[in-house]
C-alpha cells in the first residue's frame, strides 16, 4: 500500500485493502478476546474467594459469549483459498414437481436474501424465471460482502423440503428439491479465454418486473457456452448491453469454478449430481412434517429449528462445512 502506483490500478487496490481490513479485525478480535478472557478469570478467582454466587454465574455468560466470538473468529481462519474472498453468484433452480418445487425454491432464495441482509452484504437479482402458479423456476443472485464466496461455497447442491403442502387441498405430505450453485465474481487478474465462435447469444422479453421499457424490447441476454453446455442469463438492466456485460462477467466466473472443479477430478461428480434434482443427491433436508428437523448430509450437522435456518441464520451449517472441508 506504500507503492506509488498503488492506485492506479483500483480494482487491486481495493482487493488488498479488503484483505488488510480482514486481517486487521481477526487480529484485533484476537487481542479483545484475549484481555477479555483475563479479566474474566481474574474476575472469577475474585468472585470464588468471596464466594459471590452472581458474580460466579455472570462470568458463566461472559465465557460462553467469549467462546461464541472466538469460534466464528477460527471459522474465518479457514478462508484461505485465493476465491474464498469473493463475492459470489447464487444460482437457483427448481425441480421436477411444478408449484412445489418452484415455490420451494423461492424460499432458498429468500433464505439466502435474509442471510445477506443479517450480515449487511449487498445483493441484487441477475435473472428470474417465475412459476406459472407460484414461486421461481429459476434465479440467479450476486452477493457482494467479505469473504462471501468462502462462507456460501459448499453451499453448491440439492435441497430437500418435506412438507404439508399449501397448495394441496387434500393436505397431503409433498417432498420438493431444488439445486443450488455457487460460484465466485471473478476479478481482473484473474484471465478467462473466451472465444467468440464458442459463444450462442439470444436476446428475449424479460418477464420480470419494471418499467414499459423493459417488458415490451429484448432487453433480457442469455449465452450459451457452446463447449461447456454453461449458460447464463441476466434481464436485471433496461440495457441490452449492459445484460449482456453482466452475462459475459457471469461467464467467465462460471468457466473459472468450472476449471478448478475439474483440476480437481471433482467435475464429473458435480455434472452427474445435476442431472437430476431429486432423490439420492441431496445435500441438506428441511423437515417441517412429521417432526420438524434441517439435516446436513455431509456433517450431520443437525437443527431443530427450520424457520430460524430458512429466515437466513445460516451460520451453524456454514461454520459446520467449513470445519468439514479443513479436516
Amino acid at each position: 500500500m506504500l507503492e506509488d502506483n498503488f492506485w492506479q490500478d483500483k480494482n487491486r487496490a481495493q482487493k488488498i485493502i479488503k484483505e488488510k481490513k480482514f486481517h486487521e479485525d481477526l487480529i484485533n478480535s484476537y487481542d479483545f478476546s484475549t484481555r477479555q478472557s483475563n479479566e474474566i478469570y481474574e474476575l472469577f478467582n475474585l468472585a470464588t474467594e468471596e464466594n459471590n454466587t452472581s458474580v460466579i454465574n455472570e462470568t458463566f455468560k461472559n465465557i460462553n459469549e467469549l467462546l461464541i466470538k472466538t469460534k466464528k473468529n477460527e471459522t474465518k481462519c479457514f478462508l484461505s483459498n485465493d476465491t474464498d474472498v469473493l463475492d459470489c453468484y447464487i444460482e437457483i433452480h427448481a425441480g421436477a414437481g411444478g408449484t412445489e418445487s418452484q415455490d420451494w425454491a423461492e424460499m432458498l432464495r429468500r433464505m439466502y436474501m435474509k442471510w445477506s441482509s443479517s450480515k449487511e452484504f449487498k445483493f441484487n437479482i441477475i435473472s428470474e424465471h417465475k412459476g406459472e402458479e407460484a414461486g421461481i423456476k429459476s434465479s440467479t443472485i450476486k452477493i457482494l460482502g467479505e469473504y462471501v464466496f468462502g462462507f456460501l461455497k459448499s453451499e453448491s447442491g440439492i435441497h430437500r423440503l418435506v412438507r404439508i403442502s399449501p397448495f394441496d387441498s387434500g393436505a397431503r405430505r409433498h417432498t420438493s428439491f431444488a439445486s443450488v450453485w455457487v460460484y465466485p465474481v471473478i476479478d481482473d487478474n484473474i484471465d478467462i479465454e473466451i472465444i467468440e465462435k464458442d459463444l450462442r447469444i439470444d436476446t428475449y422479453r424479460s418477464s420480470g418486473a419494471g418499467g414499459q421499457h423493459v417488458n415490451t424490447t429484448d432487453s433480457a441476454v442469455r449465452i450459451t457456452h457452446i463447449p461447456s453446455k454453461i449458460v447464463v442469463q441476466c434481464q436485471n438492466e433496461r440495457s441490452q448491453h449492459k445484460n449482456k456485460e453482466t452475462c459475459m462477467n457471469m461467464l467467465k466466473a462460471r468457466l473459472y469454478e468450472f476449471e478448478l472443479r475439474k483440476r480437481k477430478k471433482e467435475n464429473e461428480n458435480l455434472e452427474n449430481s445435476k442431472s437430476e434434482i431429486g432423490w439420492g443427491h441431496q445435500i441438506r433436508s428441511y423437515v417441517l412434517h412429521p417432526y420438524r428437523m434441517v439435516k446436513d448430509n455431509r456433517t450431520n450437522h443437525e437443527s431443530s429449528n427450520p424457520d430460524k435456518i430458512l429466515d437466513g441464520d445460516l451460520d451453524e451449517f456454514l461454520e459446520s462445512n467449513l470445519y468439514n472441508l479443513n479436516v
